[in-house]
């Protein structure tokens, strides 16, 4: 890879080709805003036959002019009166929003609290509650974005919209762009805020790639002369101090990883642009022979744990999925099957599992345990209580190197036995997640390696992520011998 920066006009040349083919041409806004207008008075009119006070406008990137050709989200937001419950908040925007768009797909979702996704002429739309809060006396996190989308509009110059897509687009050619718990990336209203600050999309790609932890960005000032309580509040690896509440860090939820590889892109892309940043390669699944083959030259174990249905609404299932998996790999670690990488997989329908690449499905049934030292007479005398009569000990306890020691028999010697055990009854007592474990606790299986091949046949998204998984490579990193 050519070291340094790629020249002005080649970078730029990319950047024109991509920003004509992402922005709105004019009929497709047309007819896109005219969908916005038409489903506002829908709402608006469905809120009236409830008898619910609610303000209807649009909010999101179609409001704010940075949406992505062919991508469009219209958010359509209800501002309810503050005297309507907490808890009953959800439940009567979805009575509105699913006879709203009766006759549509329509996708329960969940944030902080209950949604509706609906698919209208092909097109997303996200109908959300929120109160008509004043600014700082928020009820519910819904109630900023109407700030938001006033904020970014009054800031965003004309040239910075097709910066903020290309910086969209390049996110999601490189798999970071999203809020949601299925991707912890960066979320299209931070994207905003980094165009706002920085002025380009080249200038964002030019200070991540110098990126220093912590990176602390606080637009409108509100903790200027007071940086150390700024530090105090915030401890994330980035930081972005939400212009419109001060006490809220709009990068929260970009995990380290998408933030890492955000990072490395920026430099790959600024020393070597090309398409693939914004466009990259659909994955081919590999054959199941090529898998075959792939899985037996890792020379490692890869321990797939599938289960079915889980009754939760998807940002709900990919938070249980995460945390599970977490209590899995833990699991693994203090049982001593060292595992390399893990992953989860669903497709939020009926099939789910957890992907774990470990050294070896099988280590020694015995294990070494060292003591304390000679020196700390009170500890030697509770190891050798404890192990002197022990009957998993099968040599010592005995002294080497200065130090009472023991080997003892593993209770687990078999990563495949220890998961067994472990989910029989749903895996509660190692921190797997409530949902998941009543699933599981109904019944899961087990594949070792190419054991797999029937699921791998049978569904082409999961060929695609476990041919990925595999590779471990970003699609954007060429290969190249320079």
């Amino acid at each position: 890879m050519r070291k340094g920066l790629a020249m002005p006009n080649e970078m730029e040349e990319i950047c024109v080709q991509v920003l004509d083919k992402i922005t709105p041409k004019k009929e497709e806004r047309l007819k896109i805003e005219a969908l916005a207008r038409e489903l506002e008075k829908k709402v608006s009119s469905t809120a009236e036959e409830f008898n619910i006070e609610a303000a209807v406008r649009l909010e999101g990137s179609v409001a704010k002019d940075t949406w992505l050709s062919g991508e469009p989200d219209i958010d359509i937001f209800m501002r309810m009166p503050t005297t309507i419950p907490r808890k009953s908040l959800g439940e009567i925007a979805l009575k509105i929003a699913r006879k709203a768009t009766e006759g549509s797909k329509q996708v329960e979702r969940f944030a902080e609290h209950p949604y509706l996704e609906a698919f209208v002429d092909d097109v997303r739309v996200n109908i959300v509650p929120c109160y008509a809060a004043k600014r700082g006396e928020w009820l519910s996190a819904t109630d900023r974005t109407p700030y938001h989308t006033d904020y970014v509009k009054k800031r965003l110059s004309p040239k910075m919209h097709g910066e903020v897509r290309l910086l969209k687009k390049f996110m999601k050619g490189i798999g970071v762009y999203g809020a949601e718990i299925k991707v912890g990336g960066f979320s299209g209203y931070l994207c905003e805020l980094l165009v706002i600050h920085y002025g380009s999309f080249v200038n964002v790609l030019k200070t991540f790639a110098k990126y220093k932890a912590p990176m602390i960005i606080d637009i409108e000032g509100h903790y200027r002369g007071s940086e150390n309580e700024l530090k105090l509040l915030f401890q994330e690896p980035l930081v972005i101090v939400d212009p419109v509440d001060k006490g809220r860090n709009v990068a929260s939820a970009v995990q380290p990883q998408k933030l890492y590889t955000f990072i490395a892109a920026s430099r790959a892309f600024l020393e070597k642009p090309a398409m693939r940043f914004f466009y990259p390669q659909e994955t081919k699944a590999l054959s199941v022979k090529e898998l075959r083959e792939n899985l037996a030259k890792h020379g490692l174990t890869f321990l797939f744990v599938v289960f079915g249905k889980v009754n939760a609404v998807p940002d709900v299932l990919w938070g249980q999925l995460y945390k599970s998996q977490r209590a899995l790999t833990k699991l693994l670690q203090l049982n001593d099957f060292k595992p390399l990488r893990c992953a989860s997989w669903s497709n939020e329908e009926d099939l789910n599992m957890f992907i774990f690449e470990v050294e070896s499905r099988f280590i020694p049934p015995i294990k070494k345990h060292l003591g304390p030292p000679m020196e700390k007479e009170c500890d030697c005398r509770k190891f050798l209580a404890k192990y002197i009569n022990n009957q998993n000990v099968v040599l010592g306890p005995y002294i080497e190197d200065g130090r009472w020691v023991v080997e003892f028999k593993r209770k687990h010697a078999d990563a495949v036995d220890l998961l067994n055990e472990k989910l029989m009854d749903g895996g509660r007592s190692t921190g797997v997640a409530k949902e998941i474990s009543n699933v599981i606790r109904r019944g899961f299986r087990i594949y070792v390696n190419d054991g797999i091949t029937e699921i791998y046949r049978e569904h082409s998204e999961f060929a695609k992520f476990l041919t990925e998984f595999l590779s471990g490579k970003p699609k954007w990193l060429e290969n190249s011998k320079e």
